[in-house]
């Protein structure tokens, strides 16, 4: 092992062109390959900005010698003289691929072990090792790609609403625990034992509190957490890209964040997007889609079929319509040549998704195949094909019940059919709003309102007479960006006058001495003059996740957790010294 010394790097790997042959450089980088010909020995150096070919020639004695003691990921520093390629010889793959270097002078500044996994773009690691020995799996190309696309993205981000007149403000990090929706992570106080700080799901109370101090245009890159079960698009720790504006309206935010989405398209991946973007009603993206998410890079839309099934005699359908509930059918193009096995398969997933059951009936010529044509009349069948159209070689498949839950089973049987059947254009990016979101679900388990989004969610002016007769029927001003079927950013119109953010406290059943607990300083400062106001939260690993083209959003983080919540690297959580549990006067069970 060399010392550097006054070795300076010239270059970096991916910097030499032709243009720079007969120059002498210094490149410093990892050993990505090496090939012994017999003779002249070749070294591929990499590091973050590329790959350079070295050439150790026969004639240098005992550096020759000490090169062919190289090994992949060797850290090394190499002096020498650019050359061009022989012809024939050009690596038309790199952009370093017209040169190599020659070299004069070779240091070993860093051994290597032999890595558990290949330090290459295409890896078949499972991804605990990949975790496990994250500082090698970020060697890979790929996976520096994906953060030098995040890093792109905070700089488009930072820039663009610099110009729109924001200002970058921190909010703490340690704060009152107020759970609402997901647990809380808590740390427990050393100067205060038995109280706790919580660790933010979102700045969210602070924002608003930062329009009540008239900084009219806040912006944070922020890291959140939630102490929740973890999937592909969940971690605990994320972050988050935290607008807020005053004296806006609905129109205003999404305007702002159209703006924004263009330009990252636009920054990142040379695409240009047609503005406005479209909308949905969440009504109208459940009856059609089954989501509040829909993925619109594909059709296969949903149709609502309840009264043509209350004509038929099959008792099922019957009975679900004159229950009150609906029959909803989704159809598959070519369909008809599932077999029984695949179309048992559909059943069970149905099942798993919620639903009672799951009736397929074929499409032909003359008429429907499956159990349940015969109780169906010609001229229903003809109405029920016309609804898309179904043709011949089609499959159709209902599910009866409840309104919803027979859109969202039909919804989840939608996305795994494209997927089957490969109808999702790949490399496409299909951006939509989702608004008129309902303002409160009920919960049948607590047999109470619950925010569907937040409790600082303003409703719909013209709904406002309904919190207190129907407010099942109360829309929210809340908005949701929605990208191939993944929601990357949500946001509303908040609340800002106490009266109306006590009248939603209430409908929730939170008592005035809860709401004065979790959310008084708030609530006091609504009386010091908030302004209307607004914003959005775009969540901003998915949104990397997307536009790297990863399934994970582990990919796109430097260091994540396993979906068990577990950093294998570093091996957190892990228990601690006794000593500090007494300073914090807390005794393990």
């Amino acid at each position: 092992m060399e010392k550097l010394g006054n070795w300076k790097r010239s270059h970096t790997c991916g910097a030499l062109r032709k243009e720079n042959a007969g120059a002498e450089v210094t490149l410093m980088g990892w050993v990505d390959s090496w090939r012994d010909h017999g003779g002249v020995f070749f070294v591929d150096l990499r590091d973050r900005y590329g790959k350079t070919q070295i050439v150790f020639n026969p004639e240098a004695g005992e550096m020759y010698q000490k090169a062919k003691d190289l090994r992949n990921e060797f850290v090394v520093a190499v002096r020498g003289q650019v050359a061009l390629r022989p012809t024939g010889m050009i690596n038309k793959n790199i952009a370093t691929g017209e040169i190599e270097v020659a070299a004069k002078e070779l240091k070993i500044l860093n051994p290597a072990k032999v890595t558990p996994f290949e330090v290459s773009a295409y890896v078949e690691a499972a991804e605990e090792l990949r975790l496990k020995y994250r500082y090698l799996d970020l060697r890979r190309p790929d996976m520096q790609r994906n953060l030098l696309i995040r890093n792109e993205l905070y700089k488009t981000t930072r820039a663009y609403l610099d110009r729109h007149g924001f200002v970058d403000i921190e909010t703490p990090i340690l704060m009152r625990s107020t759970p609402e929706g997901a647990r809380d992570y808590l740390v427990p106080s050393r100067l205060y034992k038995g109280s706790f700080y919580a660790l933010p799901q979102s700045p969210q109370m602070y924002k608003q509190i930062l329009m009540v101090a008239g900084m009219d245009r806040y912006f944070q890159i922020v890291r959140c957490f939630r102490d929740e079960d973890t999937r592909a698009d969940r971690q605990p720790e994320f972050t988050q890209i935290d607008i807020e504006m005053s004296f806006v309206d609905q129109e205003d935010v999404m305007a702002l964040v159209e703006g924004l989405t263009a330009e990252m398209m636009q920054n990142i991946l040379g695409r240009k997007i047609s503005l406005p973007l479209p909308r949905l009603t969440y009504a109208e993206a459940m009856a059609r889609f089954g989501s509040d998410k829909p993925d619109l890079r594909f059709g296969l839309e949903i149709r609502d079929v309840t009264a043509l099934a209350g004509q038929s005699e099959f008792k099922i359908f019957v009975e679900t319509v004159t229950g009150g509930k609906t029959v909803q059918a989704l159809c598959l193009p070519g369909g008809a040549k599932y077999s029984r096995k695949q179309i048992d398969d559909l059943a069970q997933y149905a099942t798993q998704m919620g639903a009672k059951g799951l009736v397929t009936l074929k499409v032909t010529e003359s008429g429907w195949e499956g159990g349940a044509a015969k109780f169906f009349s010609s001229g229903v069948i003809g109405k029920v094909n016309a609804a898309w159209p179904a043709k011949a070689g089609d499959l159709l498949l209902f599910v009866a019940d409840e309104e919803e839950k027979a859109q969202k089973v039909l919804g989840a049987l939608r996305l795994r059919l494209a997927q089957e059947e490969k109808l999702i254009p790949e490399n496409s990016f299909n951006f939509l709003w989702v608004v008129d979101f309902p303002l409160l679900e009920f919960d049948e388990e607590e047999k109470r309102w619950m925010a569907r989004h937040h409790p600082f969610t303003a409703p719909k002016d013209e709904d406002i007479a309904l919190v207190d007769t129907a407010p099942e029927k109360v829309r929210a001003k809340a908005y949701d960006l929605v990208l191939n079927g993944t929601e990357i950013a949500g946001g509303s119109i908040r609340i800002h006058q106490r009266e109306l953010q006590k009248k939603m406290f209430n409908l929730l059943k939170l008592s005035d001495a809860e709401a004065e607990n979790k959310f008084g300083f708030l609530l006091e400062a609504f009386e010091y003059g908030a302004p209307p106001h607004g914003g959005i939260a775009f969540g901003f690993d998915r949104l990397v996740m997307l536009f790297a083209g990863r399934k994970s959003i582990r990919d796109v983080i430097a260091f994540p957790k396993t979906n068990a919540a577990l950093s294998l690297m570093d091996g957190a959580p892990s228990p601690v010294d006794e000593k500090q549990l007494r300073e914090l006067g807390i005794k393990l069970a």
